[in-house]
């Protein structure tokens, strides 16, 4: 089992900016591919970000490339979203994955965290 935490979202004005962290405890931290996904009123889970075990090989969505950021640190056993240029239509409730294979699809991924509100003002 691996059990992820995630930091408090908030409330932000577009444009701004805002970092989430999602820290896992049980099994080892370093053997999983993370991600990022989240989730707007009305509509489904849509995938972020991800970053396989070594950082070397991230993935972005088309509508959050070159605004958002994903890294991790083994030894903290936590990832991040860094959230740049923020826009109205990035409120959503995030959420942080961990899978054992490297995906895009929210359905590979066994453990997730408890979700965080984002919601960016104009």
């Amino acid at each position: 089992q691996v059990q992820l935490v995630q930091s408090a979202g908030g409330l932000v004005q577009a444009g701004g900016s805002l970092r989430l962290s999602c820290t896992a405890s049980g099994r080892t931290f370093s053997n999983y591919y993370m991600a990022w996904f989240r989730q707007a009123p009305g509509k489904e889970r849509g995938f972020v970000g991800a970053i396989n075990q070594s950082s070397d090989g991230k993935r972005y969505a088309d509508s959050v490339t070159g605004r958002f950021t994903i890294s991790r640190d083994n030894a903290m056993n936590t990832v991040y979203l860094q959230m740049n240029s923020l826009k109205v239509e990035d409120t959503a409730v995030y959420y942080c994955a961990a899978a054992d294979r490297w995906s895009t699809n929210s359905r590979s991924y066994e453990y997730w965290g408890q979700g965080t509100q984002v919601t960016v003002s104009s």
